[in-house]
């Protein structure tokens, strides 16, 4: 038996392997080889970089979909034309978004609600629309985890009422500008983080296009957030005169102009929470007043006028009784 064994293992040994495995095995390896290279690439440069002075290098990304970023847009029941227009002008401008039908809160809550579609459909930030009254709009933005923050939308100009003649490619990828008071103060700072996260594209991703052609302003004035929307406009000179000009000017040719695309509107922080709607408050805006407020002060600032009315008729009739000349002991005189 020990015998049989020993011839088996020998014969084991000794047999040829056919030079079709002999490429598969070698094509196998340079594969793996190909891979790790690569692996190793990737790693090198997604590694911060130093430069000569000992300070950190621009980053310089490799184009692929790393920053994987799905946001959703959604609205709830009984918004007006105005606002679906703004939520569609709103999706055009991220490639990266999820869209999701009318929102009907469930006895949950809309905030649950709303955080268990995020969980279904994978994304990692929302924007959501809610209308009360079929007139007042607030705009719910905020990540998965939180922080979210609460605004009243108002100067609300979609692209189609604008009519405006700047005009960019549909998916492009903006450059997302601040004011510098966004530095400054803490709400802001984290504002900022927060429309960088949604309305910053990702580089890389299926539906957007490798070209920056357009700038979405965020500017801060009289405690609220106006958002506008620019083409970058880029104008070669007709001739050498015009060119020698703008080179005297601006030390370039070319004269580089931007050109309002739309939509326009403007948000009023109400509130900022720490998690996603809902959490601790992490910041409120003491300087707001609701619309309700202000149409009730309308209402009564019209009930009043009837009493001033009143008022004044009633004062009238006063003077007039009040307006009687004394008697004249010489009126009959000269009868």
């Amino acid at each position: 038996k020990q015998k049989s064994k020993k011839q088996k293992v020998e014969r084991d040994t000794t047999q040829e392997v056919s030079p079709k495995e002999e490429e598969k095995a070698q094509e196998k390896e340079e594969h793996t080889d190909q891979e790790v290279g690569e692996e190793d690439q990737s790693l090198k440069q997604d590694e911060p970089r130093t430069d000569e002075n000992g300070g950190d290098e621009a980053f310089v990304s490799d184009g692929r979909y790393r920053n994987k970023q799905r946001c959703l847009v959604l609205c709830s029941r009984g918004v007006t034309a105005r606002y679906r227009h703004l939520l569609e002008d709103l999706r055009t401008l991220l490639p990266h978004h999820k869209k999701e039908s009318k929102l009907d809160a469930g006895s949950d809550g809309t905030g649950q609600a709303v955080n268990d579609i995020l969980q279904m459909r994978s994304c990692n930030s929302v924007v959501f629309l809610e209308c009360r009254k079929r007139q007042d709009c607030y705009m719910w933005l905020g990540l998965a985890g939180g922080p979210s923050a609460r605004f009243h939308v108002s100067n609300i100009h979609t692209m189609d009422e604008l009519r405006l003649t700047g005009n960019c490619m549909k998916g492009s990828r903006p450059i997302l500008s601040f004011d510098k008071s966004f530095d400054e103060f803490h709400h802001l700072r984290l504002l900022k983080h927060l429309f960088i996260d949604i309305f910053g594209t990702p580089r890389g991703h299926p539906k957007s296009k490798p070209f920056v052609d357009r700038v979405m302003g965020f500017y801060s004035a009289d405690g609220k957030v106006w958002v506008r929307n620019y083409q970058i406009l880029e104008q070669q000179p007709l001739n050498a005169l015009e060119a020698h000009l703008s080179k005297k000017q601006t030390n370039t040719a070319d004269k580089t102009s931007l050109v309002e695309i739309g939509p326009r509107f403007v948000l009023n922080p109400i509130r900022i929470f720490r998690g996603s709607f809902g959490g601790q408050t992490l910041y409120q805006n003491s300087d707001y007043v609701s619309p309700n407020e202000i149409r009730a002060l309308e209402k009564k600032g019209k009930g009043n006028a009837y009493q001033h009315r009143k008022q004044s008729l009633k004062k009238r009739k006063e003077r007039t009784e009040a307006i009687v000349l004394p008697h004249d002991p010489l009126a009959d005189v000269f009868q």
